[in-house]
């Protein structure tokens, strides 16, 4: 079995964090809960639940995958498969295993966790999420033939190809930006059909205005700027 690591950028989900980490899979060696300036309980929960805490004080969720990404590259043994999934229990962290399993058994790159339509809780995405996650991948489909589907957070991706995509993004555009850069390099990617319900608390991107408004915004400006690369 590869050595598979999990990052879990994570801001006040204090109700959340321990079921999402209680739920993940025994095949992965670590997880690793990045705290971005939580101010409730988060991070004593996380550690009750067995993962390692980090904390990152900029606000962003790109800036606590790269957190997460910087206590990696510091460990003596480098892992095959890094998985990054959310902290509010939206996903469940249980199908990790057929996140995984194209990378373990066909050798594919990156694997994306669709949230599709079938196997989503009513109410567990807002509209504009659904029109964004739509939007991008039709300009993604447009501009570089892609097969993506959705931007779903939860994803599987080789250690040594996303040190390859030197990933960037300190906010919003995290997701979008690997797809991107996986579509640039050509690397072999797969879509997973996952469940998904709606989130204990209240999503800091979709469930405001300011946020939903913002991510849709970085995701574009990715979307044009690598169109014209």
């Amino acid at each position: 079995m590869p050595l598979i690591k999990v990052i879990i950028p994570a801001y006040n989900e204090a109700d959340s964090i321990g079921h999402v980490i209680r739920d993940i899979p025994g095949l992965v060696d670590e997880v690793i809960v990045v705290s971005n300036n939580s101010t409730d309980a988060t991070e004593e929960n996380a550690r009750k639940a067995g993962a390692t805490v980090l904390s990152e004080t900029r606000k962003g969720y790109g800036y606590a995958c790269l957190k997460g990404m910087e206590y990696v590259a510091a460990q003596p043994e480098s892992p095959e498969i890094i998985v990054f999934l959310d902290g509010d229990y939206s996903d469940y962290p249980e199908e990790l295993e057929k996140i995984v399993a194209p990378i373990i058994n066909e050798d594919v790159d990156l694997v994306i966790g669709a949230r599709v339509a079938r196997w989503r809780e009513k109410g567990a995405m807002t509209f504009p999420q659904i029109f964004g996650n739509w939007l991008a991948t039709a300009l993604m489909k447009l501009f570089f033939g892609a097969r993506f589907t959705d931007l779903g957070p939860f994803r599987a991706i080789k250690y040594r190809k996303l040190l390859a995509l030197e990933m960037e993004d300190k906010t919003y555009g995290w997701t979008v930006e690997m797809q991107l850069k996986a579509l640039k390099k050509k690397y072999s990617y797969r879509e997973v059909p996952v469940h998904y319900r709606n989130r204990i608390g209240i999503s800091k991107v979709s469930g405001t205005v300011k946020g939903a408004f913002m991510a849709g915004a970085k995701i574009l400006w990715w979307i044009f700027k690598y169109s014209f690369k």
